[in-house]
């Protein structure tokens, strides 16, 4: 019986590496390294970025420093008229002689319940603001709701800072402000309008004989207030950038926008009505 021997073939499996193939490794394992922390350092770099919705206060014009300051501008409104002294410029030679001048009543009571109705009228326009920052928040995007309710001059001042342009800087400023006061104009134009519907209603209820008052001359004369209304408030958004971006490349970014703004919005509605009743006739 025959017996055979297995067969063994011996292999050198380290003489098919090269010499520097364990450094090779080595390299390779550290460039993988390095490309992991470069990954994450970019992903932290170019992150999503995240828009912090800050809300104010439902009532906020009620706190204690906005309701003062509402209710002085609004006496002053009404009351400082009253100080000017009367004047009456074709005086004759006779009235030198009197000898007891005439004395003219003041009425203080009109002008208290105008500046009451005043202090009325702004603080539900702040709070229909509030109201509409809140819907905003829920029905639009988050993007959205942060451009509506971003602190304008504050951004008008971190625009400053990036070295634009200045035909891009004003049109940076104007956008901003006009995304930033469009909560405002529209609760001053919803506030406007509800004033108007109320009085229609009111001089229907009051009239002595419903037959005298006419349904469709009502309805026109409405109508033509709430277009009358819609055409000051887009005037007013309009003017109010425009002017926001031009005070911000003239002034001081903050103080410039706001101040731009403030006299846009001003003098928008009152540019607006004067050309319009000189080109159409039509008074606003």
């Amino acid at each position: 019986m025959c017996c055979s021997n297995p067969k063994v073939s011996h292999c050198d499996a380290a003489a098919a590496f090269p010499e520097d193939y364990i450094s090779n490794v080595q390299r390779l394992s550290e460039d993988i390294v390095k490309n992991v922390k470069n990954l994450k350092n970019d992903a932290l770099k170019y992150a999503v970025k995240e828009y912090k919705v800050e809300l104010k206060p439902l009532y906020s014009a009620f706190e204690l420093r906005p309701f003062a300051m509402t209710t002085v501008r609004s006496f002053l409104m009404f009351y400082l008229p009253l100080l000017e002294p009367a004047t009456n410029v074709e005086e004759d030679d006779e009235d030198f002689l009197q000898d007891t001048p005439k004395e003219q009543h003041v009425d203080l009571v009109v002008p208290f319940k105008k500046s009451v109705k005043q202090i009325i009228r702004e603080t539900t326009v702040v709070t229909t603001r509030r109201v509409l920052e809140r819907l905003a928040v829920i029905y639009v995007s988050q993007r959205m709701a942060w451009k509506l309710l971003k602190d304008v001059p504050k951004s008008a001042v971190r625009k400053s800072q990036r070295g634009l342009p200045t035909t891009v800087y004003f049109f940076r400023v104007s956008r901003t402000t006009f995304r930033g006061h469009l909560l405002g104009v529209v609760a001053a134009a919803l506030v406007q309008t509800g004033i108007e519907i109320y009085r229609c209603f009111c001089r229907k209820t009051n009239s002595e004989e419903s037959d005298e008052v006419n349904l469709t001359e009502q309805t026109k004369l409405l109508g033509k207030k709430i277009s009358g209304i819609t055409i000051r408030c887009g005037a007013s958004l309009i003017f109010a950038s425009i002017g926001a971006g031009i005070g911000a490349v003239l002034f001081r970014p903050s103080v410039g926008q706001w101040i731009g703004c403030a006299a846009g919005d001003l003098a928008g509605p009152i540019i607006v009505s004067v050309c319009l009743e000189k080109a159409f006739h039509v008074n606003l």
